[in-house]
């Protein structure tokens, strides 16, 4: 135990130190990885160009020059058109000058003064405590030059200027832009052309016996980021055209350019739709004199923010990403520490590739985990973990909303029975002190009396419903959650194995097999002599032990052979909720007859009982009982 201890202790450490080293050469290399990342981004946004080239018989090599320069032009096409009209701003500014006072001096509270007197007496107070008091109050005649000369004596404030830059700054600025972009250029044909090549290269890194992870995990990474830049493209695109459109009918110099840095801003996941809209706010206040434009600006941005980010993206997007909005969150931010601006764009693809990295490989599966949109825990593993907190409400509210879409009957199944399977590993592992386990099984019990509605009372108000004046149907029709009465209702009486979880269950399969007209009857934990008088006395058609894993089995097997030994002739079905192992092992490990099984869900149970419940059926069978032969 000791051993494993370490060896698992030495695997984290390991995982750590390679998580640190990662991150170190992300940053350190950046110089290289940037221009790769970029490229490999064009490549994604490109390819489907490209394929459709290809697919109109054009080379491989005349479609990638093809569609690298048909970019190139619409991007040279863009960046002149919005240096023009930057140019043109630029030039109105000064024109601009008067109406930004008049708007200042119009929002200047100027009928009180009293913030502005307080305002003013502040700074002369704070004015005379900075100044160094005289070392001596006496009014002699030599005081004056005594002060000159301090005050002359006093050090000089020193104002550190940046020099302006040289030209041979810039013109390396410039150079190294270029190069950058050169760069990218160069590696995005070599994509574009080699993409086959380089896909089986990195698959031969994975070796033969990673073949099929391999395969899905670029599959499907390659698809998910090719659509969601392909559609971020078009949607970002025709944003920027949609609000260019609408500043030139409002007034706004530059319309095209804001525009287009609307569109591009876009990009920037969270920040960059706020950016977009702050420079042609700012102009629509300082271009007109009254305020009706100022507010038709702010409002187109708003208005087609939030139409675009709520309806139309969740729908257009759906699950190509599969990221949180979380983690896009912390992912933008993670990108931008360690590659700047450049990080900020390429943090959702990135993040996309390690989503499916982390949905593939299973030691990486915490990358899932964390990035996913997928729910963390299963309702069933939410409840009882609500449970263990001791929150009441909140589980019950788990049930509540898993009840919008769900029938009670996969309720029970689905979450219940399963969180109670978990209350039992815990309890069996000492894993619950005596508050958690009384918490769990009241509270449990609670719900489960809570959330079950008889069917004669549906039935009865169904009946009243429909014989209110001016209902003219024939005959009422079952509510849409309930199941018609079967042909030969049954009388099924539902005993625990051993415990209140086993007991728990039995109470929640009477209800289900109740709501579909059947006679149902649970009982609680008993002895033997005392389960045979209501045996006796009731007389059912069936008796069903309920039991729940981990320890069922032996109790479950023991209480069916003490039945058997006692009652002969009765119909016995044992319930094993929630198993997943071996059927026919289960079987002989329960000493039931050949052709017999045991139960593991409710509904397998309802669906057996309805079988056998139908009119054609030449007699009553039970579920559990061997099916006749056809033959």
């Amino acid at each position: 135990m000791t051993r494993s201890s370490a060896s698992r202790d030495i695997y984290y450490l390991l995982a750590v130190v390679v998580a640190v080293v990662a991150i170190a050469s992300l940053y350190f290399a950046r110089v290289v990885l940037i221009p790769f990342a970029l490229a490999l981004l064009f490549t994604f946004i490109l390819t489907p160009v490209v394929k459709l080239l290809e697919r109109l018989h054009f080379g491989r090599v005349f479609s990638t020059l093809l569609v690298i320069l048909l970019a190139g032009a619409a991007f040279g096409a863009v960046g002149w058109s919005v240096a023009r009209q930057f140019s043109e701003v630029v030039n109105e500014l000064p024109a601009y000058k008067s109406t930004i006072k008049t708007k200042l001096e119009s929002i200047h509270w100027s009928t009180n003064r009293t913030l502005d007197n307080a305002s003013a007496t502040m700074t002369e107070i704070s004015k005379e405590l900075s100044s160094s008091p005289q070392h001596s109050q006496s009014l002699d005649a030599n005081q004056p030059a005594r002060s000159a000369t301090s005050h002359s004596a006093r050090p000089l404030p020193v104002e550190v200027v940046k020099s302006p830059a040289l030209p041979l700054e810039s013109v390396q600025n410039v150079l190294g832009l270029l190069t950058s972009a050169l760069i990218v250029l160069v590696f995005t044909i070599f994509m574009l052309i080699r993409r086959e090549d380089l896909r089986n290269r990195l698959i031969s890194l994975a070796g033969d016996g990673h073949l099929h992870t391999i395969t899905q995990a670029l599959d499907d990474a390659s698809a998910r980021v090719s659509r969601y830049l392909l559609t971020q493209f078009i949607i970002n695109s025709l944003y920027g055209i949609f609000i260019g459109i609408c500043l030139h009918f409002i007034g706004v110099p530059g319309a095209a350019l804001w525009g287009a840095v609307a569109g591009i801003l876009r990009f920037l996941p969270y920040v960059g739709p706020p950016l977009g809209g702050i420079v042609p706010i700012l102009l629509s206040m300082a271009v007109f004199n009254g305020w009706s434009h100022l507010l038709i600006t702010v409002a187109l941005f708003v208005i087609t923010e939030l139409i675009l980010s709520n309806l139309i993206e969740p729908i257009v997007y759906g699950a190509h990403t599969g990221i949180s909005s979380l983690a896009i969150f912390v992912a933008a931010i993670f990108w931008t520490a360690l590659w700047g601006p450049i990080g900020l764009v390429l943090s959702t693809p990135l993040t996309v590739c390690l989503l499916v990295v982390g949905r593939h490989v299973p030691q990486l599966n915490f990358l899932n985990t964390l990035l996913g949109d997928q729910p963390a825990l299963t309702p069933d593993s939410r409840f009882y973990q609500r449970l263990l907190a001791m929150d009441h409400e909140e589980a019950r509210g788990v049930l509540e909303d898993y009840l919008k879409e769900k029938s009670l009957e996969q309720l029970y199944d689905s979450v219940l029975i399963p969180a109670l399977s978990l209350a039992e590993q815990d309890r069996h592992q000492n894993r619950l002190d005596d508050a958690n386990e009384k918490f769990i099984i009241q509270s449990t019990r609670e719900l489960v009396d809570e959330l079950f509605e008889p069917r004669s009372a549906n039935s009865a108000t169904v009946a009243t419903e429909s014989s209110a004046p001016g209902d003219e149907r024939d005959s009422p029709s079952p509510p849409p959650d309930e199941s018609p009465r079967p042909a030969r209702p049954q009388k099924i009486l539902c005993v625990p194995a051993r415990d209140e979880a086993d007991e728990i269950v039995a109470t929640m399969l009477a209800q289900v097999l109740d709501r579909t007209g059947h006679q149902a009857q649970s009982t609680p934990v008993t002895e033997l002599p005392e389960l045979l008088a209501l045996i006796k006395s009731e007389k059912p058609d069936a008796v069903c032990i309920s039991a729940l894993p981990p320890f069922a089995v032996p109790h479950a097997r023991s209480l069916y052979s003490k039945l058997r030994a006692q009652a002969p002739n009765l119909k016995i079905i044992i319930g094993l909720w929630n198993f997943s192992g071996d059927a026919e092992r289960l079987n002989r490990r329960l000493g039931l007859p050949d052709g017999s099984r045991a139960l593991t869900t409710l509904a397998e149970f309802i669906e057996d009982l309805q079988a056998s419940s139908a009119p054609n059926a030449a007699s009553p069978r039970v579920p559990g009982d061997p099916v006749p032969s056809t033959s």
